[in-house]
Parts: C-alpha cells; structure tokens; sequence
C-alpha cells in the first residue's frame, strides 16, 4: 500500500475510532446497525436519532398550553436561576386600577379609538393643591405594577425607585403609572375585545404612536382633575413617552426626566427590533395575528425575547458574569474514551451548553407566556416610529406647541416659601451637566432635531445615558443634550454613566439613576 493510501487508510480508521467511542450527537454506530437484520437496524436508527431538548421543549410547551386550555395560567414556573433582574410579574385586575374613556382619542395613524381603557397604579398622597404628581412611563413591555401596593405587595420593576425617601419620594410626591394604550396589562390593546365586533381586535388593531400613547395618559390625568404634572419621567420607551409629554403639554408638565432614551429611533434599534417581529410573525401559531382561540406564537415570543435580552446588556457584563464557562453536566452524563484509553474532552451540545446560553433560554422561557405578541409587536412599532425632528413631525401633520411661558415648579417642600424664580436664575440654581465634547461630526439631523425640539426650550430637563447601552447609546443622549441646548434650553442637566448593565442600568442602578433623579427632582 503506497504511503498516500496508507495516511487516508489510517485517517477512516480513525475517525471510526472516534466515532465509535465517543458520546456522540447520534449515539449509534454503524457496526451495531450492521450486525441486526435490516428491520431492526432501521429501529435502531430511528430509535437512537439524536436528542435536542431545547427543540422538544417548545412541543411540550405546547402541549402544556394545550391541556391547560380550560384554564389558561400566565404565570411561569419558578426557577433557581441567579440574577440581578428585577422580578416582573403578570398583574391581575383586581391589583390596579382602571379608567375608562368613552369618548374618540385621535390617533396619529388612523382614525380615532371609539373608546378605550387605561390600567394605571398610584402611590404617595396627592396635594390638595394637586401640585405634586409625577408620571412615570413604563418601557415596552412593563406593567403599571412599578413598585409594590396594598392590593398587590409583589415587587414592582421600579421596586427599589419608588417610596419614602427614595429617587421618587412618596413623601412629596404622587406618583401615577399607567400601562401602555396598545398593552396586554390593562389597557386597551390588540388583546381587547372590538366593541363593533365582540372578538379581540388582533391586528385590526390600529397602529399607535408614542403621542397616541401620551394623550391617552393625559385623559387619565384630566379625569383624576390633574391639570399639571410636577414631572414627566420614563427610561427607554419611557424616556420617549416623557419627552414626547412635555413637547405636547409644555404648560402641563414642570419637569422631564429621560434616561437611556432617544428623541429618535436610530436605524439600528429599528433593525433589532424589527428582528424580534420577524421571528415573531414567522411562528406559524402568529396566524397573522388572530391566534386568541388558539395556541399563541409561544416559540417566536421565547426567540424574540432572546433578541431583546441581548440587545438590553453588555458585553463587558456577559464576561464578568459568564464568560465560557459551560452548564454543568448532567448527572447521567457519561465519558467517552479513545482507543487508547484518554477520557475525550466534554462532548459539545448544539443546545444550550454555555451558560451565556441557559441565560438567554431561562429569559426567553420566562417571558413567552406571560405578554401579548401583538402588543409586542404594536409598541415595538411605534418606538421604531418616534422621531421629533421637524420635518418628521411635519410629515405627521403635527404643530408644534409654543414652549412654555410660566416658571418652571419648585419642589413641594419650597413651592409654599417662595415663588418660583425666573428661568435663567432656576437654571443657575439646579442645572448641574456633566460636560461632554461636542460630536467632531454633528450629525446632518442634529439642526432638524433642534428645531423639533423647541416645545421644551423653557422646560428642565434631565438626560442620563450609559456608556454601556447598545440599544440606545450614550450617542442618542448626547444628542438630545445638545439637541435641547441648541433650541434654547438653558436648564439641562446631563450625566453619563458607567457600568457594565447596560440598557438595564436604568432598573438597577440605584444608588446613581436613583441618586440624579431625587436631585433633579428636589
């Protein structure tokens, strides 16, 4: 045998070698297939086919939704699985409360709601003077649930932001939450029942914009006899709501507050976002939206999420957190051996098998159940939508208002000593901005921005970034910053942040989110 046929000779052998000892993704051999009669190898084929529980795992998803169908349950099992995310929970309705509004609201994309209903939670003691109220918008897929209540103790998504003496004081202020218009939590959505039709709207549902949104907030407040809002605060799709609700009511709203937030959706977060619809809408359970008799589109909702949790932390935070390492292996595990007797090393998974892996499985399983598709898909939408330069609120037909004329608001514990001081003095008083270099390349929109942003040349406002964010980098805040200085706003406060969380530094940083906003609040 000449040399070249003996190295391919020996190179078969050694891959059946391997083969044959190894614990490998199709645990058969050839040799034991070979030595049955036809019938029973073809069995043990099909008997010994490669396991992938990460694939079965949607099938008996599917199978519990199935035969809980008569008694459908949201809620997810309970896992051990450490981290530092705050706890979310699917609210009943009896844990908040509900306004409903019977009159049309206009909508920036079709014709206005006939009716509709708003989910929203309270905390801390409104002023007789009805002066002290703050609303806090929620980001996408947040309930009115921010902080725990009397009717419903469980730990809100802003839990440790929320009560006396903390960033949102409850002894000065009143807070009021709200879920969404276009939400699963409360209020009207595609999940809502159509009153026209008696079956829920699905994607008959019109398309709403972060305005729509706020307006639908502001009947509340009208409702609740509030005429104006000490402040507008929000993080991510919050922080759009929050600049969108002083640009509409400048007279209404004292202060904004917008963290890790953006006065335009980049084409960036667009296309992350359009990513998380598209493996959504492919799930044939989506059914073009109208799945509410059936099965909901359980797998792309766990695939979406996993999108989504890459795009809200870090990086740096994956390698301090996980870095390589792998799950542990399970106890029936057992260890393949070459020919010569050397354990091989751990035989790889096309599951989840880095722990990085188990994470985003463990928050794609925990979420897929518990939230509408269809308002995923509708209030991903309208962030996408979001942009308050000039020329794209013109393309909307929208005036901008005039900005406001009187001084901005004292905190409640000086509002009764003094009046409030002229805008250029406030400013000295309270604005304290992290400095930050001007963009060595403006870009184009900056002057567009500007413009739009005029509304709030006479309202504070305070911007917080992350450096560590990529699905709203610290860019977008800067830009707002010198969007809102170049249209003339004196009293903007802005501070950069470090760390390694992320978009979601916004829900666990404390002590600094927490500690920017009580000061640019009192």
């Amino acid at each position: 045998m000449s040399p070249p046929r003996v190295a391919t000779h020996l190179a078969k052998n050694a891959s059946r070698h391997t083969r044959l000892s190894r614990n490998s993704l199709r645990e058969h051999t050839a040799s034991s297939s070979a030595s049955k009669p036809a019938s029973t190898a073809c069995s043990s084929r099909f008997r010994d086919q490669p396991s992938f529980p990460c694939v079965d795992a949607h099938a008996a998803r599917e199978s519990r939704i199935r035969s809980a169908r008569n008694a459908p349950s949201f809620s997810s099992s309970s896992s051990t699985f450490s981290g530092p995310e705050p706890p979310y929970a699917r609210p009943t309705p009896t844990s908040y409360k509900t306004y409903r509004h019977t009159s049309p609201l206009p909508l920036t994309y079709a014709p206005p709601l006939p009716s509709f209903d708003i989910a929203y939670e309270t905390w801390g003691t409104l002023s007789p003077a009805k002066d002290n109220v703050i609303l806090l918008h929620t980001g996408l897929s947040a309930s009115s649930h921010a902080a725990s209540t009397n009717t419903n103790p469980s730990e809100g998504w802003w839990e440790k932001f929320i009560g006396p003496g903390l960033a949102l004081d409850t002894n000065q202020f009143f807070i009021v939450c709200t879920n969404v218009l276009g939400g699963c939590y409360g209020s009207t959505g595609p999940s809502s029942l159509d009153p026209t039709t008696g079956l829920p709207y699905a994607t008959r549902f019109p398309v709403v914009s972060i305005f729509d949104m706020v307006r639908a907030q502001f009947c509340l407040l009208d409702h609740l006899g509030i005429d104006r809002l000490y402040a507008s605060v929000g993080s991510s799709m919050g922080a759009m709501q929050s600049l969108a609700a002083g640009w509409l009511y400048p007279e209404r709203v004292g202060k904004v507050v917008s963290i890790s937030g953006t006065a335009r959706s980049s084409p960036s977060a667009i296309a992350m976002r359009f990513a998380q619809r598209s493996v959504l809408m492919a799930d044939p359970n989506w059914n073009n939206g109208f799945y509410y008799d059936g099965l909901p589109p359980h797998t792309g909702m766990k695939l979406a999420r996993q999108i989504a949790t890459i795009t809200y932390r870090s990086g740096p935070e994956w390698d301090q957190r996980f870095g390589r390492k792998f799950r542990p292996l399970p106890e029936s595990y057992q260890p393949a051996f070459a020919p010569d007797g050397t354990e091989l090393p751990r035989t790889p998974a096309l599951c989840p098998d880095f722990q990085i892996e188990t994470y985003l499985d463990y928050q794609g399983e925990q979420f897929c159940l518990k939230y509408d598709a269809n308002s995923l898909i509708y209030i991903s939408k309208a962030m996408d939508l979001f942009d308050l330069t000039l020329p794209a609120l013109s393309a909307l037909h929208i005036t901008p208002p005039a900005p406001r004329t009187t001084p901005p608001p004292l905190p409640p514990s000086r509002a009764h000593a003094q009046p409030s001081p002229p805008h250029a003095q406030y400013h000295a008083q309270i604005s304290h901005s992290k400095s930050h270099p001007p963009p060595p390349n403006p870009p184009p929109h900056l002057p567009e921005l500007a413009a739009g942003l005029h509304p709030l040349a006479n309202t504070p406002t305070l911007v917080l970034g992350v450096q560590s964010d990529i699905l709203f980098p610290v860019e977008q805040q800067r830009e707002v910053a010198d969007a809102l200085r170049m249209a003339g706003n004196q009293m903007v406060s802005y501070y950069e942040l470090g760390g390694v969380w992320g978009h979601d530094t916004f829900l666990l940083d404390v002590q600094n989110i927490g500690g920017a906003i009580r000061g640019f609040l009192s």
